[in-house]
């Protein structure tokens, strides 16, 4: 049965503004018709005119302050900057012990929730700001960092009250900050979570032909690591003043303040060339990966496009691994440090335990960031790996809470192209092939990098009874993304299409060789079972079950029946073919 794509759910990332007058008793002890005459003037003059012009409204007066909620952590942080500079120049001439000044807090909450914790951190934070000033909590420093046109001073993690776990500060830095402030700005800032700079490529041999292509690499790698979600990478003009420098990995992580650094070399031989790249902890000195590529020059530009794609799908990878080990240190992770090692877990493979701890992860993150759109996607992805590997009784409400999150993510980021390529999947999972085809090629118009929205398009083909074309789009996956966490599901898709094809070696074959990438997918197990059932390997068979049964003891031909994905006459042919291998092999009937 079709079922119809849930109403879009509208969600928009909300900033809430905290603000009081610094010394509020004093000033009204001292002239308390005076003082509320000014702030009601200031009030009217600077402050109400600096937030509506910014899409913000007050949504509660406190007596010496307000609260108000802006469509962003932008324009929050830019109508605090507004009314500020007002303020100071509306009170210049003002005596020193009657001047009124405002301190602003400014975090990341729900939507139209004046009472939960987004509003008690910012309020918290207004309360160590220093008057006339701006403070900022991580989460919404993430979203402001090199867009407000302010320069931000790091005040480290904050125990702030009645808030259970430290929240890191950031203080718009002004002129006449106090001393600590300007301390913490003269002092480095904590490198940002996934920055790096790509460092030129040197050019092997020195041929000036080449020159241009190895210039491109660099260039191109610096554009597409940009669009790995929360990325900090430098920018491509500062990268090329170490052009042909020898280099201390650690000065240039001092110098520009990074976690990472990408080196290569490109060096040209007769007609191929090789690439050589490695992945740098600029922190510690340690090479944290390292590939090689050797190509035939047919087309350098496709070469480039080829290898750039392949190092940018790699390094999201990493960058997640690295994050990941880095956080299981942290004694006090923070949403990042939570969001990485649900990662992790997600990345081991879709067991009952992997996808409970990949759960847990997200959801202790949106606890302490509810608009943490990277968990959110996360929270998604293991209730869509639930239902796709039938992990649970109930595949069609896991299927179902994953779309809801999708649709509720693409409300607020719109441009997230792997939450696209993951609906996309939802929709293929769920009897609308066509639909969810058409998603994942809205992802690859947003990211032409998206290795996964080609093998889930590869995977609706088959839905559509269209096995034959599976192969190719797996192929291309795996051109753009060979070492991919999710390599061994693609080969598992042609796996099970090479089955409906009757190409039964063949699917054997790919069987193999994805559970020797992952081992932790119990269907790929049983696809196995029924290659090797239908190739008359009966001994084999019945142990490839057994493994998936370790698995998931659980798992039934039954459940496999009643959740088919899809109705087409062409694939409920093929599948009765795998069913009958799948009884061969011993995988129990439910």
């Amino acid at each position: 049965m079709v079922q119809e794509r849930p109403v879009r759910v509208e969600r928009k990332l909300s900033a809430i503004l905290a603000a009081d007058v610094a010394g509020y008793s004093r000033l009204m002890h001292n002239d308390e018709e005076g003082t509320h005459a000014k702030l009601a003037a200031l009030l009217a003059d600077a402050v109400n005119p600096a937030i509506a012009a910014h899409g913000g409204r007050i949504v509660k007066n406190t007596g010496d302050g307000f609260l108000a909620e802006f469509p962003s952590a932008v324009e929050a942080v830019r109508a605090a900057v507004q009314f500020q500079a007002s303020i100071k120049e509306l009170t210049l001439d003002d005596v020193a012990d009657r001047q009124i000044a405002f301190r602003v807090g400014i975090n990341i909450g729900v939507p139209h929730d004046i009472f939960g914790d987004g509003v008690n951190i910012a309020a918290r934070l207004e309360s160590i700001a220093e008057p006339g000033g701006i403070c900022i909590s991580s989460s919404a420093y993430d979203h402001v960092r090199g867009k407000v046109g302010v320069e931000f001073a790091d005040l480290g993690e904050q125990n702030l009250k009645n808030i259970t776990l430290p929240v890191r500060a950031y203080a718009v830095v002004q002129d006449g900050s106090s001393a600590a402030t300007q301390a913490v700005r003269a002092s480095p800032l904590s490198p940002p979570r996934l920055s790096i700079v790509v460092l030129p490529f040197a050019n092997i041999g020195g041929d000036p032909e080449q020159e241009y292509f190895v210039d491109g690499v660099t260039e191109s790698l610096t554009s597409d690591l940009s669009r790995i979600s929360r990325s900090f990478v430098i920018g491509r003009h500062t990268a090329f003043t170490y052009k042909g420098k020898a280099v201390d990995l650690k000065q240039i992580g001092r110098e520009l303040n990074v976690r990472y650094a990408l080196q290569g070399s490109v060096q040209r031989g007769g007609d191929r060339l090789r690439v050589n790249v490695q992945f740098v902890d600029v922190e510690t000195g340690a090479y944290l990966w390292a590939d090689r590529f050797d190509k035939p020059i047919a087309d350098l530009f496709d070469v480039q496009d080829e290898i750039v794609s392949r190092l940018a799908n790699t390094l999201n990878a990493e960058f997640i691994a690295a994050e990941a080990r880095r956080a299981q240190h942290s004694l006090r992770p923070d949403t990042m440090d939570l969001y990485f090692q649900g990662m992790a877990w997600l990345n081991k493979g879709p067991t009952p335990e992997n996808m409970t701890e990949a759960r847990g992860f997200f959801e202790r993150a949106l606890a302490l960031d509810p608009s943490n759109v990277d968990a959110l996607v996360g929270t998604a992805r293991v209730a869509a790996s639930t239902g796709a590997s039938l992990l649970s009784g109930d595949r069609s409400t896991d299927l179902a809470k994953a779309e809801r999150t999708l649709i509720e993510v693409l409300s607020v980021a719109p441009q997230h192209a792997f939450a696209h390529a993951v609906l996309g999947l939802v929709q293929m999972l769920t009897k609308r092939a066509e639909q969810g085809i058409a998603e994942c090629e809205r992802a690859l118009a947003l990211d032409r990098n998206l290795a996964h929205a080609h093998a889930f398009i590869g995977l609706g083909k088959m839905y559509l009874g269209r096995s034959a074309e599976t192969e190719g789009h797996i192929h291309e996956a795996l051109r753009l993304s060979p070492r991919d966490t999710l390599a061994h599901l693609w080969m598992m898709f042609v796996g099970t299409a090479k089955l409906r094809l009757g190409a039964d070696a063949e699917a054997l074959a790919w069987c193999r060789r994805g559970l020797e990438i992952n081992r932790n997918h119990s269907l790929a197990h049983f696809q196995l079972a029924a290659a090797l059932a239908l190739l008359g390997h009966l001994n084999e068979a019945r142990a490839a079950t057994q493994a998936g049964l370790s698995l998931d003891p659980d798992f039934t031909l039954r459940r496999l029946r009643v959740n088919r994905s899809s109705d087409n006459p062409i694939y409920l042919a093929g599948s009765q073919r795998i069913y009958k291998a799948m009884r061969i092999a011993g995988v129990p009937e439910g």
